[in-house]
């Protein structure tokens, strides 16, 4: 599969505080992945280095086929790594001209952007009159102009109400079924699940998780389980290779599957050992309940 980028025991230092710390992830062309963690886990600075604007403390990072400079790499990526600086009292139009000018793009590549994002009928409205979630489509427009092979994003749905949201995810769809490869920065479980393909997990600057989300959401579920005889059903899970971590809160009893299990045959192995179930649901995990998980006492 052809690489876009690939980050090689990547860390940044700010003074005593490391920010990034030996991150490595390679990111491959027709997919969009997700850089997922809090505030302050180093996605933004991550996102920085590669664009440039940010010096690495170690490490390398090598767009295209390595033999690529880091200065011709970035004339095929669009990014958008901070909120949009336009001239308020001039047009969507006027104000893409500047950017064609400096992007040393055709004019006629205007009306195409702003169709991708829906603002072709507002293209002559000044700046000034726009919401921020159309500011922020504005700034997708502006990144998409020199038809970069990759648009990076960083927290694209911060701020937006719902209606914003559900646009900006829907448009970051569209931009990916065409084939353009997507780095998105986001703190949010929910956006990273219903748009990316690919999470890498930061925590503190320390990468927890790569691969893709699916796969990490494929567990085999868990069992919520309540029984009046639950010291022998807590003894009985706990011999049991079939079942990982096992916690107790208000009664219920949440048992992680290790392998495949369907809520009928656990309940035959119940019965079987004479343990009798008032409460049985099989779950499935969530992104987030994964993420908890793997971030919890790290």
């Amino acid at each position: 599969m052809e690489s876009i980028l690939t980050i090689n025991n990547l860390t940044k230092k700010f003074g005593p505080v490391t920010a990034v710390k030996d991150l490595s992830f390679t990111i491959n062309k027709g997919n969009v992945y997700g850089i997922l963690g809090p505030n302050g886990s180093g996605k933004s600075t991550t996102l920085g280095i590669v664009l440039n604007v940010v010096n690495k403390t170690q490490g390398e990072f090598l767009w295209f086929d390595g033999n690529t400079t880091t200065h011709d790499a970035l004339k095929k990526v669009g990014a958008i790594i901070e909120r949009p600086n336009f001239y308020p009292y001039m047009t969507a139009y006027q104000n893409l001209k500047l950017v064609c000018k400096i992007k040393g793009v055709a004019y006629s590549k205007i009306n195409e952007k702003l169709e991708v994002v829906g603002l072709l009928e507002r293209k002559d409205h000044k700046f000034r009159t726009y919401s921020l979630g159309m500011k922020q489509r504005l700034a997708i427009a502006s990144a998409l102009l020199n038809d970069p092979e990759i648009l990076i994003l960083d927290e694209p749905t911060n701020g937006l109400d719902p209606q914003g949201i559900h646009q900006i995810r829907a448009i970051i769809k569209q931009i990916a079924s065409e084939g353009t490869t997507i780095l998105l920065a986001s703190h949010l479980l929910d956006e990273v699940e219903k748009v990316c393909s690919h999470v890498v997990v930061l925590r503190k600057g320390e990468k927890l998780y790569s691969g893709r989300v699916d796969e990490m959401i494929s567990s085999h579920g868990f069992f919520e389980l309540q029984s009046d005889q639950q010291e022998k059903l807590l003894r009985l899970l706990e011999k049991d290779n079939s079942f990982g971590n096992i916690t107790v809160e208000d009664k219920i009893i949440t048992a992680f599957l290790n392998n495949p299990m369907n809520a009928s045959t656990f309940n035959q192995l119940m019965f079987d050992n004479g343990i009798v179930l008032s409460h049985l649901v099989k779950r499935k995990e969530s992104l987030e309940e994964q993420f908890l998980q793997l971030t919890d006492n790290k």
